[in-house]
């Protein structure tokens, strides 16, 4: 063979693998790359004590301010971490905290996410989600002291038929993420929501729905914590109706029961709201219920900002001087 005909031999075989190479990375998918974006939430007040005391209000204040910075990477993995800025009681500077800090972890067309670190517990950020008005304050259960928004452990939230069954359970620490990482003893916490009827909101608390909450551990300090919770709520994109009855044990038996409202006018951004607390921290003791009656409305300025205006009554079974708050708030997303 000539040595023309061998370059040309070669020339044709470079080119072949060229065009194999090239072929081979056009029918294999691009490593997508990695997302991060950081935003926030703050709850802005003004507050005014209707009733002259000696601890009479009237200020204006920042509640509340969330940073988020969030993760997305390839193989189904995500983070979150977030920086919660708070005013500690004793303290009139604002401080800041971590609030959430995890890694989560979803297979690929699995119905599961695991999530390990500082993360949501199972109820109050769904029960928040279904009232959508944490600006005015805590959940009755969250208020009584009886459960937190965080805490630090290893979880697995679920979801199946487009939200029909959704679900979180997790293994805690069970101090919250307030109270540090305690000692060897865990609580066990899980909640379950189903769907009974569909509405025109589909999302994870939309519809008719029926839902369990429960926890079960043993404090640093000893002894025995459990809560008890069911739940029957409707939403609609107009409407939310939900009431709720638990039973909490530690050294005492207690009771909470809650009911709450939302009500959004047609072609409207103005909505109105309502919420009854009533919470009985020793069903064995007569005369120490606590009676706390919400109600307002509130005005959809942007989808970046929401003002609401509203009352908080606070009355107590043993005659204790109710105290009334009038509140002016803001909630600004960004």
């Amino acid at each position: 063979m000539h040595v023309r005909q061998l370059l040309r031999f070669a020339a044709a075989g470079a080119v072949s693998a060229t065009l194999a190479t090239s072929s081979l990375r056009a029918q294999t998918p691009a490593t997508p790359a990695p997302q991060v974006t950081v935003g926030g939430v703050a709850y802005l007040q003004y507050v005014y004590q209707l009733k002259d005391t000696a601890a009479h209000n009237n200020n204006f204040d920042v509640t509340r301010a969330y940073i988020n910075v969030l993760g997305r990477f390839s193989g189904g993995v995500s983070t979150r971490v977030t920086a919660d800025i708070n005013r500690p009681a004793g303290d009139n500077s604002l401080r800041y905290r971590l609030k959430y800090a995890f890694v989560a972890y979803t297979p690929q067309g699995s119905s599961l996410t695991y999530k390990l670190g500082q993360i949501h517990t199972p109820f109050i950020d769904w029960e928040e989600a279904l009232w959508d008005y944490r600006m005015q304050g805590q959940m009755a259960m969250e208020r009584g002291g009886y459960v937190s928004s965080s805490d630090f452990g290893l979880g697995v939230d679920g979801n199946w038929n487009a939200d029909r069954v959704n679900m979180q359970v997790g293994i805690y620490n069970g101090e919250s993420y307030s109270g540090g990482t305690g000692d060897k003893r865990k609580d066990l916490m899980a909640r379950v929501s189903v769907r009974v009827s569909e509405t025109d909101d589909a999302s994870r608390v939309g519809g008719l729905r029926v839902s369990a909450y429960g926890q079960y551990g043993k404090p640093t300090s000893g002894g025995q914590r459990s809560r008890l919770l069911g739940m029957v709520s409707y939403r609609t994109k107009q409407i939310t109706l939900a009431g709720e009855v638990a039973s909490t044990k530690d050294a005492v038996t207690g009771r909470v029961i809650s009911a709450f409202g939302v009500y959004k006018l047609t072609n409207s951004k103005i909505a109105a709201l309502a919420r009854v607390d009533i919470t009985d921290p020793n069903t064995s003791v007569a005369n120490d219920k606590q009676t706390r009656l919400i109600g307002g409305v509130s005005y959809q300025v942007s989808p970046n900002l929401r003002l609401l205006a509203d009352l908080d009554r606070v009355s107590f079974e043993a005659g204790t001087t109710a105290h009334s708050l009038g509140l002016f708030q803001a909630q600004i997303n960004f």
